[in-house]
């Protein structure tokens, strides 16, 4: 039982969430490394939206909405902690959700389609083949689906398929707390905040940007900038942390 008052109390409850579905086998065990990874990210954020981030995320809506077959990419982490939010998402921009996973087995696609599903989501399922020039299982997507986008919204992505699409001519949004990384760096659009801190924020920009300002967050969208941007607040809080 994790008390309410407990200073720790959303990342503790995050973590329970995710070693439950790790235990049910619909995290991989992997993927607990890889949300601590992020976390740490976060510390260094302050655990805030920043106004970068803000910047990158009513872009991202732009994309979305501007797309003409959008696609929210879902793995195991996401279903575990935003199935909701990508529920919420999709009826925002119309976007497809498809399960890609990396440590990829039929029973965790099924499992993972089931509990987003439950969320609210109309999942875009059927037979996968082996599209994606990668040499491990990200490389099964449908043809009417990943295959088929022209913006593909990434969260809690890797690097490889990240190249691979943007390679395929797709413009790819990624959520990603670290800014070096290889996804945040070969992305299209990077988002460096929080999974459940970011996704509202799309949703909420999908409806309330006007056509003006998507416009305007479309021809100035500069992924080098947000980075630059990220690494500088990052910067910032930690020179300030001992004051």
């Amino acid at each position: 039982m994790i008390p309410a008052d407990h200073p720790r109390y959303r990342s503790l409850v995050t973590r329970e969430r995710l070693a439950d579905c790790a235990r049910k086998g619909v995290v991989a065990m992997e993927g607990l490394t890889a949300h601590g990874r992020g976390e740490a990210f976060d510390y260094l954020l302050g655990e805030r939206t920043t106004t970068s981030a803000l910047l990158a995320e009513k872009t991202a809506a732009a994309m979305l909405m501007a797309a003409h077959h959008p696609v929210i990419s879902v793995n195991g982490n996401t279903a575990a902690l935003a199935s909701r939010e990508i529920a919420a998402l999709q009826k925002a921009s119309g976007a497809l959700v498809e399960v890609n996973l990396f440590h990829r087995t039929e029973e965790r696609v099924a499992m993972i389609e089931k509990i987003l599903t439950r969320a609210g989501a109309d999942v875009f399922s059927g037979e996968a083949e082996r599209l994606l020039p990668l040499s491990h299982d990200r490389a099964w997507c449908r043809r009417q689906g990943m295959f088929s986008a022209d913006v593909i919204l990434v969260p809690l992505e890797d690097g490889d398929r990240c190249g691979a699409l943007a390679g395929m001519g797709k413009q790819v949004i990624a959520i990603d707390l670290n800014p070096l990384s290889r996804t945040a760096q070969r992305a299209t659009l990077t988002i460096v905040d929080e999974l459940t801190r970011a996704l509202p924020e799309i949703t909420r920009a999908c409806t309330g940007l006007s056509e003006t300002d998507r416009t305007r967050l479309l021809s100035t969208a500069d992924n080098h900038y947000l980075l630059s941007e990220a690494i500088r607040e990052i910067t910032l809080r930690l020179s300030h942390a001992l004051d």
